[in-house]
């Protein structure tokens, strides 16, 4: 009964079992495939195993190709052996055979002279037996290659020498002076003794040299004719000298393309060395320093030794040529006569350049120390801005405001510009206002209801006269940030966005070529709407002033003049090391001398010095004139003492 139980559970089966539909054999494939694109993770010891598998698999194909050379090689040497016996074995034979001919030829000549003479010849024939044996065991198989091989030298060289050529034998005179220079060299020879005195205590060099150590002549033929190639750029031995190789081969060249050329031909190098003069003349001329040359003469090399010359690098498209006078500015006649009344003779490198930027309406960022002479480079295209425009008189125009704001970081440095744009706007009609700290705000506002051309003013006090509506900035086109790192680092960043965004922006430059050319640019300058003009001064390019100048500047041209990064070079630094109880007392003997002139600042701590004492001793001690500007003074006080101070000396 079990054997039918099982037996109707296997017929069961099989009939259960069906072949694979296509989606499954697909399936499995796919799955199969993964499983092999899966990474399988091997264990420390079966890795080494395979790596230790490969290295023997390589192992032994390195031995299989050492084998493989090694029998390459036995197999050569056994064929090199095997020509080597046979070239062996045929010489011995031939010499076998020489020598059984040479026996032959004597045997011949043995038996002419027995047939003459049959005593003389039993004689001979004894003595020739007995040195033939002799010769036999005396001579090698070595000896006898040698001879034969000087016989055929010897009768190479007898051919040779009869081959020779008559045309090249050497004359008998210097056939001698050749061997006896062959003798002195290789054999030696009477050396003329020199009287030599005798020198104590002095050793002195001989400079005279004798006839005997010229080697320049040479008494070979082969040395004396020597061939000359005949071609341009081949000069003296192993040299280049160009002049050298003109004198020598001119004459050569002459006579060459003369009996080759036509008459057109002739004419036609006349007319090309006459212009290769003239080039020659024109380089010659061309080769004048700047200063000696007019404006129209000036080349692009001339500009790049120009602006070399002042240390000024730039950057930006279609930047203008730099100045080389105030007569070649194209200036306005009452501008330039105000600069020739002020005194400025002539321009500093930063306004060489940055004034005919300036005077082309284009954005400009000037990188330059403090001194530099910067602020009439941006004055002076101001100056030429405003007097291009109308007045401001009517009361519209008063409310509209400035044409143009001046932002400086710091009180006393807007107060320096004031006075600079005084000099010139005076003479020129234009009014300045200074919106500072320190000053009252209602006198201020009340300047500016009156109408003026120019505001020159700190970012703090500026933005609060703007919001309290004591000026307004919609007629404002030209902006100009004087020392603008030094603006951002006091913090002044964000006042400085909110007092631009009161400016309007329907006058903004596009951010396109045309902010480059000086053919659109120069267009709108004479209408009435011109672009809004952006200036920017700094003393280092930081990344803050890169940021506020992409933000608000369209296309500048960047000046930049002296080494990029690197301190000023008109500041000495002296520094002197000394204890605390010296202090004082090198203080008053520097001021004391004569070694630096007032005005003297001196910067002091004054939580560890004491001030009253310090001022007593110097008023004491010192006969000069003294301003003490303390901290703890109001500002009025401040700017009145730092205005005192233009006149006096400072300590």
């Amino acid at each position: 009964m079990q054997f039918f139980g099982a037996l109707f559970r296997a017929n069961i089966n099989m009939k259960k079992r069906e072949p694979l539909a296509v989606e499954e054999i697909i399936a499995r494939k796919k799955q199969l495939e993964e499983a092999e694109s899966k990474p399988k993770f091997l264990s420390r010891a079966e890795r080494e195993a395979i790596a230790l598998k490969k290295r023997e698999e390589e192992v032994a194909r390195q031995k299989e190709l050492q084998k493989q050379l090694l029998d390459k090689r036995k197999l050569f040497l056994q064929d090199s052996k095997k020509s080597d016996r046979d070239r062996d074995r045929d010489r011995r034979d031939r010499e076998r055979e020489r020598d059984r001919e040479r026996e032959k030829e004597k045997e011949r000549d043995r038996e002419r002279e027995k047939d003459k003479d049959p005593s003389k010849a039993r004689d001979r024939e004894g003595m020739c037996r007995r040195s033939r044996s002799k010769e036999r065991r005396s001579r090698s198989p070595r000896e006898r290659r040698s001879r034969s091989r000087e016989k055929s030298k010897r009768d190479n060289e007898k051919e040779k020498s009869e081959k020779k050529d008559g045309s090249e034998k050497v004359s008998d005179k210097d056939m001698e002076k050749l061997n006896e220079a062959i003798r002195q060299r290789y054999l030696g020879g009477q050396r003329e003794k020199r009287k030599r005195g005798r020198r104590l205590h002095e050793r002195k060099f001989i400079f005279d040299w004798d006839a005997g150590e010229d080697t320049s002549n040479d008494y070979n033929s082969l040395y004396q004719n020597r061939h000359e190639v005949q071609f341009f750029g081949r000069g003296s031995i192993a040299g280049m000298d160009v002049n050298a190789q003109k004198k020598q081969k001119s004459e050569f060249y002459s006579n060459l393309m003369e009996k080759r050329r036509t008459k057109e031909e002739k004419q036609q190098e006349d007319r090309r060395l006459e212009g290769v003069k003239k080039k020659q003349k024109k380089e010659a001329f061309d080769n004048r320093h700047w200063s000696q040359k007019t404006l129209e003469q000036m080349a692009d090399r001339d500009w790049r030794i120009f602006r070399e010359d002042f240390n000024i690098s730039i950057k930006g498209g279609r930047i203008p040529k730099p100045l080389r006078s105030w007569e070649e500015a194209g200036l306005p006649h009452e501008v330039y006569d105000v600069i020739m009344k002020i005194g400025y003779k002539e321009p500093t490198p930063i306004q060489r350049q940055a004034i005919p930027i300036g005077l082309q309406n284009r954005d400009i960022i000037g990188v330059a120390e403090t001194g530099s002479g910067k602020t009439a480079a941006f004055l002076i295209p101001l100056l030429v801005w405003i007097t291009s425009l109308p007045k401001i008189q009517s009361t519209e125009e008063q409310e509209n405001g400035p044409y143009a704001i001046i932002m400086a970081p710091t009180r006393e440095l807007a107060q320096q510009i004031e006075e600079e744009t005084v000099k010139f706007g005076q003479l020129l009609g234009i009014r300045t206002v200074s919106v500072i700290g320190g000053a009252s705000r209602e006198e201020q506002g009340l300047k500016l209801r009156l109408g003026v051309e120019v505001v020159i003013a700190t970012p703090g006090r500026l933005l609060d006269v703007l919001e309290n509506r004591y000026l307004s900035l919609d007629q404002c086109s030209y902006v100009i940030l004087d020392e603008a790192d030094r603006m951002l680092d006091m913090g002044f960043e964000p006042e400085v966005q909110k007092v631009l965004e009161y400016i309007p922006v329907t006058n903004l430059k596009p951010d396109t070529e045309d902010a480059e050319k000086e053919e659109s640019i120069m267009e709108n300058f004479y209408s009435k709407k011109k672009y809004r003009q952006t200036v920017m001064f700094t003393a280092t390019m930081s990344p803050a002033v890169e940021r506020l100048a992409r933000a608000y500047l369209r296309r500048p041209a960047v000046v930049y003049i002296g080494s990029v990064g690197r301190p000023t070079e008109r500041v000495e630094q002296i520094v002197y090391m000394l204890p605390e109880e010296r202090k004082r007392k090198k203080l008053v003997e520097l001021i004391s001398s004569d070694a630096f002139e007032p005005p003297i600042i001196i910067f002091v701590n004054q939580k560890k010095v004491n001030l009253k004492y310090l001022v007593t001793l110097l008023i004491c001690r010192i006969n000069k004139k003294h301003i003490f500007i303390f901290n703890s003074t109001t500002s009025s006080c401040t700017l009145l003492q730092y205005n005192t101070l233009l006149s006096s000396y400072l300590i």
